[in-house]
């Protein structure tokens, strides 16, 4: 403000803000952006509680070798290397052909339009059935890589009545089965047939019962991951990973219930049950479940089953690379409990019935 006076004009300002050595009451309340946001009470011990898998690792390791001695007394007992030989068999049949099935899953999902499956199969859910169920005579796996393939169909728009006639019929049909099954039954030509017959039957016969009496919401595919927006290669491997770590561990758990069935079942039981038409195939296709063989190695061991009847030892293999306890297990992790817990039981039954009249016939 100015004043005029004798002297002249004189200015007068306001005088400054008293400092204090305490902030406004604002700033106490609403820090600055720029100090970032306040750390949690639980940042640093939170992060020091989450498993290290490395130090995980290590801690079992070291485990292991200090109680080394119990461990090895432990897996000399009779029971547990039979546990063991049936478990490392299991794995190492399927493996190689688990990753050849989630290699061509992989394929499929990546580099194969969904219109080429629309132009592949009838357009009628009928038509296709027997259609894909035929196609699973061209690749080379076992029931192992079955199931990732039938998933993948699945995602990339196949109807499920189709993928499922693919899913059983693959595993027994292809021909390095067929072949595997001609080697192991020299004398008996007529069961290569009968195989081949009776596992297609059953293939068509379970899609066109899925399409009539199946349900969509009995039937979920796992979530996938989205690759849309990456290249060719890195989908590829993506894709990959995720089905080896998915269909694995529900291979692992499916190995080692069948281990542990194998080695608790009695062997005088199966000697009983051979005298006994019916009941020697209902004895071959729960043994067929228990073993979970793969579909590439079953024909020998129902060919050492020479106790049993052929058409006995058709209901074996006809049985096992449709449902057993690794694929039941790989079956409700690919489409659902819900699924697996009617699809199981629905094959198991069809498959029986079917290879005992095929048997019958043909043997």
């Amino acid at each position: 403000m100015r004043t005029t006076g004798g002297t002249g004009p004189v200015a007068t300002t306001k005088p400054a803000p008293r400092e204090t050595d305490e902030p406004p009451e604002n700033e106490l309340t609403a820090p600055s952006p720029a100090d970032g946001p306040e750390p949690s009470s639980g940042d640093g011990p939170e992060d020091g509680r989450h498993l290290n898998p490395p130090l995980l690792l290590t801690l079992v390791l070291l485990t292991a070798v200090m109680l080394q001695d119990p461990i090895r007394g432990a897996l000399s007992a009779p029971v547990m290397q039979s546990w063991m030989t049936v478990f490392v068999a299991v794995m190492v049949q399927a493996l190689p052909f688990l990753v050849l099935g989630v290699l061509l899953s992989a394929a499929i999902a990546v580099f194969v339009p969904p219109s080429f499956f629309a132009r592949a199969l009838p357009k009628r859910p009928a038509l296709a059935v027997p259609v894909a169920g035929a196609a699973g005579a061209v690749l080379p796996g076992c029931e192992c890589a079955s199931v990732p393939v039938a998933g993948a169909l699945v995602r990339r728009g196949v109807t499920p009545a189709a993928a499922l006639a693919f899913l059983l019929s693959a595993p027994a049909i292809n021909p390095i089965v067929l072949t595997a099954t001609a080697v192991a039954f020299p004398g008996d030509p007529e069961m290569v047939l009968a195989r081949f017959v009776a596992s297609l039957l059953v293939a068509c016969a379970m899609g066109w019962l899925w399409h009539r009496l199946g349900r969509t919401d009995w039937l979920r595919p796992p979530a996938r991951a989205s690759y849309e927006d990456q290249g060719k290669g890195a989908a590829f491997w993506g894709s990959v990973r995720h089905d080896v770590m998915h269909a694995g561990g529900f291979l692992v758990v499916g190995a080692m219930a069948a281990a542990t069935l194998k080695a608790v079942v009695p062997q005088e039981w199966l000697s009983a049950a051979a005298g006994n038409p019916v009941v020697s195939i209902l004895a071959l296709a729960a043994l067929a479940v228990l073993l979970s063989i793969c579909s590439e190695a079953d024909a020998f061991v129902a060919a050492s089953l020479t106790q049993f009847s052929l058409t006995a030892r058709l209901t074996f293999l006809v049985v096992g690379p449709m449902i057993d306890l690794k694929l039941f297990a790989m079956q409700a992790g690919t489409f659902g409990r819900a699924f697996a817990l009617r699809f199981a039981p629905a094959t198991f039954a069809l498959a029986v019935v079917v290879s005992a009249l095929t048997g019958t016939v043909l043997l």
